[in-house]
């Protein structure tokens, strides 16, 4: 017969495998709860929670019968939920949540029919979800199972629960469909399926809940539109959380209705369309997340809409970035909430000044700007948003100097300026910074020295420190060494001299550490050899002298070693890193050898002095073959001119001087800016004597190998889809530097990359049709075909992106940029390998193929597979470099996942937004027609992108089927025919 006394046996039982304190009496003991005023008492609750408690729920726990309340939560429970749980059929209260339990969730709690509430939130409970539990808990009103490891498809029977009014089984595994059955849950305020594998629309019938406070579906793999009148449906609606998905539409303008709504998240989707009115309704507000997807706004006063949130008084969060947003920032910027903590703006189209208004928001603890079009100077004003950890102003179009205001930062942690035309020293106010974790103010115009100070008090950085491409000069200040915890230190491109320093040793969280093209002189340290996790060591192009310490052998952290381009000489070690002849760079150091008269060389150091007899060998065959193969080519030349001639060669160009290019682009002013690239920057001008505009590219210090190339593979060659190389300057500028710069004709349309971006459009505001870009990639693979096969010496283009395609005036596109690329000579077996003898990398991120991080050189095959990437680029919109991709998942693969039957996913929301209205000169092409087309396209794409070099389609027959694709496209779709 169970009754107080048995209570007390099953509670002893409990407490064996936990601590629980106790007196003599069970209902007196910590956490219990009995049934005092009642005769016969019995134990009626358990509240244990946040006791620190351990061990496993005990199944004689079952024998406590009158038990209505068992609370567990936060504690330290593991093992699984015994199956006699399943007994205590007078329990209305079961809350294991924030435990460690695993194992299955037993079938048996569906037996619980007086079950109110089921809290198993934040544990590893795994398995599928028992059918059995809709069926039976007829009283269940909450039900939270997230953050567990429940997979399989959410269980239909869940709609039977119909006095639910909170569900929730986010972060889990939950894949298959949302079931449209859920909408039978009338008294449901709270469901939360966000962090699964959920894929396909949301059921309508979800939104005829109209009790829903808060609807969280993110981080899932939904699709279709969210319906316009959602928050007219659901108009209790708090929380609305969207963001992670596929959705497609517009944002819901009804949401701005719902006067009480606190967030409003539908980021990282393909919404399209404007920011609707209505913004100035909702006084509630506090995150308004709307970054990272296509919504556009154009003029001056697109971004108008920022204003109408200055009623939002509780508004923290505001997120805008990665749209199609165009617009100056207004002033009423400064009006926003006080109480708002985080501003994402960056990532659009945000023209003009920064407001000085900006400096009331004084609660900001993250500002983003970056990678807008913003210009004028820093206010100094920012420097009074005492509360700012992060400050993004980075890949703008900002002048001026660094405002010693920025100093006032104190709780700064990431600092992003890079990519502007900052000028001037490093703000000695830098030195306050106290809580500094990154920095990065690369891609500037930065002069003067680094200041001792600076460093001495950037002892918190602990990711990034980027000086590179700027102006820097002097001495390296020894007080580099107090950096000990900064991962990555980039100082390359620079004008900075002496020696390394030796207290660079202290650097001991140090992984990579760039410091090329400077003037670096004296030996390289010994003491770099006590950094034990270098992975990359980066020293080429400086002046350094002195042989190679043997001490670099023993980083065995070290994976990339570039030590090319300096005075280095003596013997060359063999251990460690310089085992892989791919990971190390040595040319340019004619001075290197392996001594070949000492007795205890060894098989190792043998075996090395015979690859670098042959590398110098090879060079110096490659070099003359080269220029012999470039002198018949010319003999040749003149008996005939090659069809794909543009026009006949013209008489050569005289170079240019440095005077007159600095004329033509009014002392390389910002007006004439084109833009930047990894060699350089771009400027235009109008040559007098030719009568031509032009685009002048200047080159960095140090880029006399981009320079060389670029001339070698562009001097002879002539296509109509080819930039022209108008002529050349090799001089010396005013300040007694190196002046390198490389005239092109000037296309008035910018680059493919733009058009891509959105960045650039047509007159009438509409990106690029199916045809205009079909055009383009024909126009491309012309051009490759060109180079691979149709020229006596084949080039090989070595990166191919969208940014070094150029559109004329007539959207005629050209292949561009060919610093990277390598002539080919022709071997015995007809198989085609690069002339040059590095082994460096060749491309861009994204677009390399796979067989060049292997070592292979640079090939045809290499070029097919870059343009196959720019392909699916140009018909997805998606970038290679977006944030979605990483090592498991890239652009093909992404498409793969989705092709043939998904397409419409896959396709940039730009190019279907055209729909069946696309008339295209005389023209009329159906909806149909247009889908047919996007799959042969995307099927070349991925046919240029298969892993295998031998595998993928050349560029021959990729321009065939572009050519076939187009061809089927126009064909019979004639006006009036």
């Amino acid at each position: 017969m169970l009754n107080i006394d048995t209570d007390k046996e099953a509670l002893m039982l409990f407490k064996s495998s936990v601590s629980l304190a106790q007196s003599s009496s069970p209902y007196n003991w910590t956490g219990v709860v009995c049934n005092n005023n009642k005769p016969g008492q019995r134990v009626v609750g358990l509240h244990l929670s946040g006791f620190g408690l351990y061990g496993s729920i005990s199944p004689h726990i079952s024998n406590l019968s009158f038990l209505q309340s068992l609370e567990l939560q936060n504690n330290f429970f593991t093992g699984p939920i015994p199956d006699e749980i399943g007994n205590l059929s007078r329990l209305r209260l079961l809350n294991t949540s924030f435990n460690l339990i695993h194992g299955l969730l037993p079938p048996k709690i569906s037996q619980l029919s007086s079950l109110e509430t089921l809290d198993l939130m934040s544990n590893r409970i795994t398995g599928k979800v028992p059918e059995q539990l809709g069926h039976h808990l007829t009283k269940l009103e909450v039900l939270k199972l997230g953050r567990n490891n429940f997979y399989g498809e959410i269980p239909k029977s869940l709609a039977n629960l119909s006095a639910l009014t909170t569900l929730n089984l986010g972060t889990n595994s939950f894949s298959g469909a949302i079931p449209s059955t859920l909408g039978r849950l009338r008294k449901l305020t709270e469901l939360d399926i966000t962090i699964n594998n959920l894929t396909g629309p949301v059921p309508p019938s979800i939104y005829n809940l109209t009790s829903l406070v808060r609807l969280a579906v993110a981080s899932n793999q939904l699709s279709g539109e969210i319906p316009y009148d959602v928050g007219h449906k659901l108009p209790k609606l708090l929380i609305f959380i969207f963001c992670f998905n596929r959705f497609t539409g517009k944002i819901p303008g009804s949401l701005h209705n719902l006067t009480n709504i606190q967030q409003i998240r539908t980021a990282h989707n393909f919404l399209g369309g404007t920011v609707p009115p209505g913004l100035g309704n909702l006084p509630f507000l506090r995150m308004y997340n709307i970054g990272f997807n296509n919504i556009v706004s154009s003029g001056h006063n697109g971004l108008s809409f920022l204003s109408s949130l200055i009623n939002s008084t509780k508004l923290t969060y505001l997120a805008i970035d990665c749209n199609l947003l165009e617009g100056v920032i207004p002033d009423s910027i400064g009006n926003l909430s006080k109480v708002i903590l985080k501003l994402y703006m960056g990532g659009n189209r945000i023209f003009g000044e920064i407001p000085t208004s900006v400096g009331r928001l004084r609660s900001l603890t993250l500002l983003n700007l970056s990678s807008n079009s913003l210009s004028g100077e820093i206010p100094p004003q920012i420097g009074e948003l005492q509360e700012l950890q992060m400050l993004g102003l980075g890949k703008n179009r900002l002048s001026g100097v660094i405002p010693n205001a920025l100093g006032n930062l104190r709780k700064l942690n990431d600092v992003d300026l890079s990519g502007n035309f900052l000028f001037g020293y490093i703000p000695s106010s830098f030195r306050d910074f106290e809580n500094l974790l990154s920095m990065d103010l690369s891609n500037n115009r930065l002069n003067g020295s680094i200041p001792e100070e600076f460093l001495l008090n950037l002892a918190s950085l602990s990711t990034v420190l980027n000086l590179s491409n700027n102006y820097l000069r002097g001495l390296l200040p020894k007080e580099i060494g107090v950096l000990e915890n900064v991962v990555t230190i980039d100082l390359s491109n620079n004008l900075l001299s002496g020696d390394v320093p030796i207290s660079i040793k202290n650097c001991k969280s140090l992984e990579a550490l760039f410091m090329a093209y400077n003037r670096f002189s004296g030996p390289i340290p010994i003491t770099l050899g006590q950094m034990k996790g270098l992975e990359v060591l980066d020293l080429s192009s400086n002046q350094l002298s002195g042989s190679i310490p043997d001490e670099l052998q023993n980083l065995k952290a070290l994976k990339y070693l570039n030590l090319s381009f300096n005075n280095l000489e003596g013997v060359i070690p063999v251990g460690g890193v310089f085992e892989n002849t791919t990971g190390v760079h040595l040319e340019g150091n004619n001075k290197l050898c392996l001594y070949l008269g000492c007795q205890n060389i060894g098989n190792a150091r043998r075996r090395m002095v015979k690859v670098f007899i042959i590398a110098a060998i090879s060079s110096t065959l490659a070099l003359s073959l080269a220029v012999g193969l470039m002198l018949l080519y010319l003999w040749k030349s003149k008996a005939k001119v090659t069809q794909a001639f543009d026009r006949p060669p013209k008489e050569k160009h005289q170079m240019v001087s440095y005077e007159e290019l600095r004329r033509t682009t009014g002392n390389f002013s910002m007006d004439n800016l084109i833009g930047n690239g990894s060699f350089g920057s771009v400027y235009k001008g109008y040559l007098r004597v030719q009568d031509i505009a032009i685009a002048v590219k200047v080159l960095k210090n140090g880029s006399w190998k981009s320079f060389a190339a670029e001339c070698e593979a562009l001097r002879n060659v002539r296509h109509r889809n080819l930039v022209r190389l108008v002529t050349s300057c090799s001089s010396i500028d005013f300040k007694n530097h190196d002046f390198l710069a490389l005239v092109y004709e000037y296309l008035s349309n910018g680059s493919l990359e733009d058009w891509i971006r959105g960045k650039r459009r047509k007159v009438d505001g509409r990106a690029l049709n199916i045809v205009e870009r079909l055009n383009v990639a024909i126009d491309v693979a012309c051009a490759l075909d060109y180079l691979h096969h149709d020229c006596a010496v084949p080039v090989v283009h070595c990166d191919i992106k969208p940014s070094n395609i150029l559109l004329d005036e007539d959207m005629t596109a050209k292949v561009g940029n060919f610093g990277l690329a390598r002539l080919l000579m022709m071997e015995k077996r007809d198989t085609q390998t690069s002339i040059s003898s590095t082994h460096v990398l060749k491309g861009s991120i994204g677009y390399i193929p796979p067989e060049y991080g292997l070592g292979e050189k640079p090939s045809i095959a290499g070029d097919a597979y870059s343009f196959g990437v720019m392909l699916l680029e140009l018909f997805t919109g998606k970038s290679p470099a977006d944030e979605r991709f990483t090592e498991e998942l890239n652009l093909s693969q992404w498409v793969k996942s989705s092709f043939p039957k998904k397409l419409g996913e896959i396709i940039d929301c730009e190019l279907l937004k055209l729909g069946d209205d696309l008339y295209y000169q005389g023209h009329y092409v159906s909806r149909n027609l247009q889908y047919d087309c996007l799959t042969t396209v995307i099927e070349i794409g991925l046919s240029c992108n298969i892993n295998s070099p031998n595998g993928r389609l050349n560029m021959r027959n990729a321009l065939h089927n572009l050519k076939s694709a187009k061809q089927s496209l126009l064909k019979h779709t004639a006006l009036g025919t």
